[in-house]
């Protein structure tokens, strides 16, 4: 049972534990971890700043470290935890999917996607993910297991070590933005989540030294948790995946809706606003026919009006054999028309990733 508000009852199937890894751990424990191994605590930080600064998991490399106790601390705190099945890029290799096997061999899926003023990353948090929304390839898979500290972190330290060796057209670059929207719902990771969130914001060499400013968490709206997360007095921002303004229809489309209401879920979101001091985001799939009419775009106009936030319409990016599929253009234009009509910042998102099964979840689906 959870202890916590916000550590919930979507409990994934009990599968193997990942190893134990640098990434999982707060500076103190790194520091009690090395002294287990015999080793003096300030070997820690060294290690940390290998693999934090310097993007280096090979021990080969630590020239600081006394040659014999390398290997040791390698295999201690830096175990290999995922491999890379398959890179699939497109728009001028801009945009790149990786699809990771993990060390059980569950499939998960990350995006690096680079813009003119910024580079961004998707992560996953979950394999899988159990909310069931039926219009997600992810969604559809079912929930295998939790991501751990370590395995999400590691996707984005990956990601930081291509860019800054040129592997991504462009030159090299540095990551400006992390978005969890990837595989699963990582408010149902919760702490996982959170303990990834500090390892990248943490200072050098503790963390990447990333900005808190700079990380989206993405939830269905799991009300418990968006208090708790308020309550960590970060700087996030957080987007909420409504696809609905009324009860009836996302009942059906984001089945949690069941639980929390789409009050709640907005009472929730706006509290979060005015602790954090941060807009939230609203993300809407426009699916045809189903979603997209304008009578919905006003009574979420009404919803919103004169709060803290923006909406992120999402042109559906339809999965194979799926009966859901994007919204016409025109219904599209007027959705848009009838939010700015109210007064409510929106915006239509880039669809990147088309044609590389850029929808979470669809690349892994393939594989198996």
């Amino acid at each position: 049972m959870p202890t916590k508000p916000g550590e919930l009852t979507f409990a994934a199937p009990r599968a193997a534990k990942p190893p134990r890894h640098l990434a999982d751990l707060s500076p103190d424990e790194r520091r009690a971890a090395v002294a287990e191994l015999g080793e003096k605590p300030f070997r820690a930080g060294q290690v940390a700043r290998h693999y934090f600064t310097r993007l280096s998991s090979d021990p080969s490399e630590w020239t600081d470290i006394p040659a014999a106790s390398r290997a040791g601390l390698a295999e201690k705190l830096l175990p290999e935890l995922m491999s890379v099945v398959r890179n699939i890029s497109c728009d001028d290799g801009a945009t790149r999917k990786t699809l990771w096997r993990l060390f059980d061999g569950t499939l998960v899926e990350s995006v690096l996607m680079r813009y003119p003023d910024r580079v961004t990353m998707c992560v996953s948090s979950q394999a899988g993910c159990g909310m069931n929304c039926p219009f997600c390839a992810t969604g559809q898979a079912g929930l295998t297991r939790n991501l751990s500290a370590a395995e999400i972190v590691e996707q984005i330290v990956a990601g930081a070590r291509d860019l800054r060796d040129g592997e991504v057209p462009g030159g090299p670059a540095r990551l400006s933005n992390i978005v969890f929207m990837g595989m699963g719902e990582p408010l149902a990771n919760y702490n996982r989540v959170m303990g990834a969130i500090r390892r990248l914001t943490d200072p050098a060499p503790d963390g990447l030294g990333l900005s808190q400013r700079g990380i989206t968490v993405s939830t269905v709206g799991l009300v418990p948790a968006i208090h708790r997360l308020a309550d960590e007095g970060m700087s996030l921002r957080l987007a909420v995946s409504l696809h609905a303004p009324d009860d009836e229809l996302r009942d059906t489309l984001v089945p949690v809706n069941t639980r929390w209401k789409v009050a709640e879920v907005l009472d929730a979101a706006k509290r979060y606003a005015e602790v954090s001091g941060r807009r939230f985001s609203i993300e809407y799939a426009l699916i045809r026919d189903i979603n997209d009419q304008a009578w919905r775009a006003d009574r979420l106009g009404r919803l919103l009006k004169n709060q803290r936030a923006h909406v992120n319409l999402i042109p559906l990016n339809p999965t194979p054999g799926s009966k859901w599929t994007a919204s016409r253009p025109e219904d599209e234009r007027e959705f848009v028309r009838r939010l700015e009509a109210h007064g409510v910042p929106v915006t239509v998102r880039d669809t990147r990733g088309q044609e590389i099964d850029g929808a979470c979840g669809q690349l892994a689906a393939a594989e198996r």
